[in-house]
């Protein structure tokens, strides 16, 4: 994934422990410090609360920005909004369910799941087709609403 880098240098720029962010995760260290080194991957629920805390984009965490954060960032997801701009890309790139599906490795009914607002998309799903597309990781979870694709 990539991040793994700069979410140790944000943290130590703000000088958090690592400790403090599992707390405030609600999660063992030994869990923060595996999705630090990228051991396991931070799920989607975990990422955004983290950039929340941390005052920065997911965009920035996974290097498809430069800017650490947006002038106007929501805190927070809404699954069905995440959902209605996963479905709103894909059509908009006249790129069938069973397609996105195949690309990511996965089922025509996780795509649907996603979509509909049932489940939040999995990290890595997020970061393929953000990077593969050149899209906002920020702008499919709803958490800015400009700019939609990156350079």
């Amino acid at each position: 994934m990539y991040y793994k880098e700069r979410l140790k240098d944000l943290r130590e720029q703000l000088e958090i422990k690592q400790s403090d962010i599992a707390k405030f995760l609600n999660i063992s260290n030994k869990t923060y410090s595996a999705y630090e080194i990228e051991y396991e991957i931070i799920p989607v629920k975990h990422l955004v609360l983290l950039v929340d805390y941390l005052n920065t984009s997911v965009d920035y965490l996974f290097g498809f920005s430069q800017s650490k954060n947006y002038d106007i960032y929501i805190k927070g997801i809404d699954k069905k909004l995440a959902g209605k701009r996963l479905k709103s890309f894909r059509k908009e790139n006249k790129i069938t369910q069973t397609k996105l599906a195949n690309e990511l490795n996965t089922t025509f009914s996780v795509i649907s799941g996603y979509e509909i607002g049932r489940r939040l998309i999995g990290t890595p799903f997020l970061y393929d087709i953000c990077k593969k597309y050149h899209i906002s990781a920020d702008y499919l979870l709803g958490k800015i609403d400009s700019p939609k694709y990156l350079k």
